[in-house]
This record gives C-alpha cells, sequence and structure tokens, in this order.
C-alpha cells in the first residue's frame, strides 16, 4: 500500500479515546489483559476515612471521605472462609484505607486474619489512630502471639520533614517518626513507603532515607526495595501511553508481574448492603473493574484500561504487596 493510500485510510478511521474501548486502544491494537496467575494477595480497604488529608492522596482519603464505608470484622471473615473453601492458595492478607487503624474492628479483623495462619501487611501513616494506648496495647499482644507474620509498612512520603509535610501536612513527620520508632522499639517487622513525586533520582533518595534510618536508629535497610518501597506518581489527567498486547515483549515486562495478576481488593462502597470485589487497590472508584460480590467472581481475566495500568504497574514497576 502506498504512503498516499495509508494517509487516507487513517484519515478515514475514526479515533477512539484514550482508554474508551477494554477491548482496543484508541488506535485500534489489542488492548493488554492480565490473567489471574494465582490469588496470592487478598487486599480489604478497611474505608477512606483517614485522620489526615494528603495533597496527592492516591484515593483521596480525607477526614471526611467516607465513600468507602467501614469494613466488618464478620464481612472479613467471609472472604476469609470463600479462600478456603475455593482453595486458591492465598499466603497474604493486606489493609489499606485511609487509615486502617480509623475502623473500629481493625484490630478484630487483624487478629481474624493472624489466627488463620495468614500473613498480613498493613499500610499505615503510624500517627495518632495506631498509637492510642488501647490500639498499642493489643498491637502488641499480637505481635507476641504471631511475630513476624504481621507487617506494618509506614508512609514517609520524603526523608527530610520539609518534603513529606508538603505532602502531608504540618505536624506530621514528628507524629509518624513518633510512630515509627515505637513500633521499631517493640520489634514489629517493618517497611517504609516513599514516593518519587519530586523527582529526585532512585540513588539519591535511598541514601536520603538510609542516613534517616540510621539517625533514629530504625532497623531497615534503605536499598532493598521490599524494606523501602518507593511509589510512582499517578495522574490521572497525564498522558500515558495504552499497553497493547505487543507491549509485554517491546517493554520486557511479564504480565505475571501486574498486581492484577496475584491479587484483588474487597472494598464497601457507601450506601452498599454488602462488599464488592475489585481488580486493584488503586482503582476503588471505577466501576469498571468492580468484579463483583464473591471470589468467585472475580478470578477472570483484567484488562489495563486504565492510566493507573500503564503508569503504576507497567511501566512504574510497583507493587503494593510484599515482593
Amino acid at each position: 500500500m502506498s504512503s498516499q493510500a495509508t494517509h487516507q485510510l487513517r484519515t478515514r478511521t475514526p479515533q477512539l479515546a484514550k482508554f474508551g474501548d477494554p477491548r482496543v486502544t484508541a488506535t485500534g491494537a489489542d488492548r493488554a489483559v492480565v490473567e489471574l496467575g494465582r490469588l496470592e494477595t487478598l487486599w480489604f480497604n478497611t474505608g477512606t476515612l483517614c485522620n489526615i488529608e494528603c495533597l496527592r492522596c492516591y484515593i483521596d482519603s480525607s477526614p471526611t471521605n467516607d465513600r468507602l464505608a467501614y469494613l466488618t470484622a464478620g464481612e472479613v471473615a467471609v472472604y476469609l472462609n470463600e479462600l478456603t473453601e475455593l482453595n486458591l492458595g492465598t499466603r497474604q492478607i493486606g489493609f489499606t484505607g485511609g487509615e486502617p487503624f480509623m475502623n473500629p474492628d481493625m484490630l478484630a479483623m487483624l487478629e481474624e486474619c493472624l489466627g488463620r495462619g495468614f500473613e498480613v501487611l498493613v499500610l499505615t501513616n503510624a500517627m495518632q489512630p495506631l498509637m492510642r494506648p488501647a490500639v498499642r496495647a493489643q498491637m502488641l499482644e499480637l505481635r507476641e502471639a504471631h511475630g513476624d507474620r504481621l507487617h506494618l509498612r509506614v508512609s514517609l512520603d520524603h526523608y527530610t520533614s520539609e518534603l513529606h509535610e508538603e505532602e502531608r501536612g504540618v505536624r506530621s513527620w514528628i507524629a509518624a517518626l513518633r510512630g515509627l520508632r515505637w513500633l521499631a522499639a517493640n520489634g514489629f517487622r517493618l517497611s517504609v513507603a516513599g514516593r518519587t513525586c519530586w523527582g529526585e533520582p532512585e540513588a539519591e533518595l535511598r541514601n536520603g532515607y538510609a542516613r534517616l534510618f540510621a539517625t533514629e536508629g530504625l532497623p531497615l535497610d534503605a536499598y532493598d526495595p521490599g524494606a523501602l518501597v518507593l511509589f510512582p506518581e499517578m495522574d490521572e489527567a497525564a498522558d500515558v501511553p495504552e499497553i497493547t498486547v505487543d507491549c509485554w515483549k517491546i517493554l520486557g515486562v511479564e504480565p505475571s508481574a501486574m498486581m492484577c495478576a496475584t491479587s484483588r481488593m474487597v472494598v464497601k462502597r457507601r450506601g452498599m448492603t454488602s462488599p464488592s470485589v475489585l481488580t486493584c487497590t488503586l482503582l476503588p472508584y471505577d466501576s469498571r473493574f468492580e468484579l463483583g460480590p464473591s471470589l468467585r467472581d472475580a478470578l477472570g481475566p483484567v484488562r489495563l484500561n486504565h492510566p493507573h495500568c500503564a503508569r503504576f504497574c507497567v511501566l512504574g514497576g510497583a507493587s503494593c504487596s510484599v515482593t
């Protein structure tokens, strides 16, 4: 076909909106699909209420955002039962929010999961909700009973107080470090989550966190990607490429490395009587990624039809789970 004919064909072909069709991209290429290989991690969003409001929160959590309601320990138990019934081989339960320790059933949910033998990862800001005396006392009991199967990942967005508080607000730095020190002093399994939104090279970020950890006496290796997780930014308004089936080979990335190949998330929307299962921790409000009320409904493939799929997972190489 001549170049002139090719140009005429392209000008006659209507352009789709990016991320508008679950099966094809805006150029008409087959959209990338990820199969669930094994459900290694089941996430629970405990609710979107948080004690602080971050400048660039991934899901807009705040002291007033209750779009995702509090889950209950009974609702969590239903899904744990289903994990056993379906024999899915799940090893880890993750809790995110909002701030998980604002949920009044948080400790009961932890006890339920740990008591069944799961490893548990909690994403927390380690601030006042965790540091209440009654919560600390029960957390010590859980650590004594279950040891390193209870893992807390604390959000510390930067290794300097100035940039951390630019994101999380005044006085958030001192409170977060207080929580980190307490967790470390009491032998909890720990990691830290930082962010890359200031454009600093990864090596400089890790060096900065290493200095902070040494100064604070925190037993964390800043050069271990599991101990210091650095998350890429996710701007839904930014122009990011769509991921096609050909991108896996072009980028040298395996579909099995994506979060949705190994995890699902349970949420309870405000006003709903029961929870739902979603493909991903990062897309709690997009109905296109809601798979149904049960895990059995959620075992099918996922089409990468959102900018976060490209920026955070495929191109950013990030995952919320413990690797």
